[in-house]
């Protein structure tokens, strides 16, 4: 069967305060219906290391949550995937250089 491409929208850049949560915004359409087994990934990448954060969609109200290194304890559930919303909100933010996040759906 055709396959049908899912356009994913985050901002260029997000800018936050020690201490502070940032929201990551990911968004994402397609032409076509969005089957229940979507699958939202985020990569985080700072310094040659690579954590990443995997996210299912939610079971009973609480999504799949597996790995996000030190962000995983300071991490809110992503938004609603069947509303296209894969975001994410970080607390507590950490001093250190810019990190890299990168949103995937499939």
């Amino acid at each position: 069967s055709p396959v049908s491409p899912i356009h994913v929208y985050t901002p260029r850049e997000v800018y936050g305060t020690v201490g502070s949560r940032v929201t990551l915004s990911c968004s994402f359409w397609s032409s076509e219906w969005i089957s229940e087994d979507i699958s939202i990934t985020w990569h985080f990448q700072a310094e040659g290391s690579r954590d990443s954060i995997s996210i299912s969609p939610p079971a009973k109200g609480q999504p799949y949550i597996d790995g996000g290194g030190t962000f995983k304890e300071r991490m809110d559930p992503p938004g609603n995937p069947r509303r296209r919303d894969g975001s994410i909100v970080i607390h507590r933010l950490e001093p250190g250089p810019p990190r890299t996040f990168t949103c995937d759906v499939k």
